[in-house]
């Protein structure tokens, strides 16, 4: 009767752990899962503002074109960013690029209270408002992730489900051993 008592004890310890890492098993699931769903969305949205951003500046560049005397296309190399394959931080360095030569080229031709292209400044800050936060959004869930994917015992569930360690929207590895990550 002892001896059935303690086996029973035993068993009852056992199914009880093995019921605890189970659970602790699918909270690190789940909690890497809404992590990866956050990231997607947030690299969806920061796609699609990209995309309206590139469409607003050509359409600022050739409202540039039509008012400059010898008509040169100073946006050519944005122009082809479309057909380019590039990731969304190479195409956002791009667009802020040709955002500075618009700027400048506004400046140039004192074309600065033309309606049209007053409003699709004001629209491009905007883009750049809604890009800032989402990207910071998008970093803080990266971090927090790959902080979840370092730490052991989730490093385990990780690895099980594929997960990996995720670089920051502007591309730095804060784990390399390179040391000028923040030099433009």
């Amino acid at each position: 009767m002892v001896k059935n008592m303690l086996g029973l004890s035993i068993f009852l310890i056992l199914l009880i752990i093995s019921c605890l890492i189970g659970i602790y098993y699918a909270i690190s699931f789940n909690v890497l899962n809404d992590l990866k769903t956050k990231i997607n969305e947030a690299e969806a949205i920061i796609d699609e503002t990209l995309r309206i951003k590139y469409d607003t500046l050509m359409r600022v560049s050739n409202h540039i074109r039509t008012n400059m005397d010898n008509n040169k296309n100073y946006f050519k190399e944005y122009e082809k960013l479309k057909d380019i394959n590039l990731s969304n931080f190479e195409m956002d360095r791009k667009l802020n690029e040709g955002y500075t030569l618009i700027l400048k080229m506004i400046d140039d031709l004192n074309l600065n209270n033309d309606e049209e292209i007053v409003k699709e400044i004001e629209n491009i800050k905007r883009l750049d408002e809604k890009l800032t936060a989402i990207k910071n959004y998008y970093n803080k869930n990266t971090s927090e992730e790959n902080d979840i994917i370092r730490k052991f015992p989730t490093n385990i569930i990780a690895k099980i489900h594929g997960f990996k360690v995720k670089l920051f929207f502007d591309g730095k590895d804060m784990d390399d051993e390179i040391i000028d990550d923040f030099k433009m």
